[in-house]
């Protein structure tokens, strides 16, 4: 975080949280009420200040106030990196990401990337490339039909395909998720509220 902001937690420590105002959407942008926050100066202080609780709740830590952040999907949307050696991605906040871990695809064809910087679905302009480099255990390209089967797979229980993602960093095992089933499993609130009696602005 950005140390104006950890001056202002030491300094007020106690300011109430704030929620239902800042949300994330399946592209990357935030929006206030609605609104979508398009000044670049903004843009780039929200991220870098978009963290985690320990309940699993995400926000954005505005000076001393918490700002928790509602979620259209997951906490991260991964973009690819232009001209990088081999698949290579960044989060919506300009954080590369060293290593994908594992992938998930859900019923509606969205890639989930499990990565150090956390969960976060690719975005759909990047996702045709991205799933170019699916590849079976027979080492070949998937094509359309075996991605078919592979939605197809993803309306049932998370199950391993023998399928792999290659990015940069190397191979990367894919299954199968329910996008219902996204938050709970993976231990996020995608929703933020006040507890009762908690006091909010």
């Amino acid at each position: 975080m950005d140390e104006i902001v950890l001056q202002a937690l030491r300094k007020w420590p106690n300011v109430p949280a704030v929620y239902g105002w800042l949300s994330l959407d399946r592209r990357g942008n935030w929006a206030i009420k609605e609104e979508r926050v398009r000044h670049p100066a903004i843009v780039d202080f929200i991220g870098r200040n978009y963290a985690r609780d320990d309940q699993g709740r995400w926000f954005f830590q505005n000076g001393p106030q918490r700002v928790f952040v509602r979620l259209a999907y997951t906490p991260m949307v991964y973009r690819t990196q232009p001209g990088a050696q081999g698949l290579a991605f960044t989060t919506h906040t300009a954080a590369p990401v060293s290593e994908v871990q594992r992938a998930w695809l859900d019923e509606h064809g969205s890639l989930l990337l499990e990565t150090e910087l956390g969960l976060g679905v690719v975005h759909d302009q990047d996702l045709p490339d991205v799933l170019s480099r699916l590849f079976g255990p027979d080492g070949a390209p998937l094509g359309d039909e075996a991605i078919e089967a592979l939605l197809d797979a993803a309306a049932g229980a998370d199950t391993e395909e023998g399928i792999a993602l290659h990015t940069a960093a190397g191979p990367v095992t894919v299954f199968t998720v329910l996008s219902d089933e996204v938050a709970q499993r993976f231990g996020f609130n995608p929703d933020p509220r006040p507890a009762t009696g908690e006091p909010e602005c």
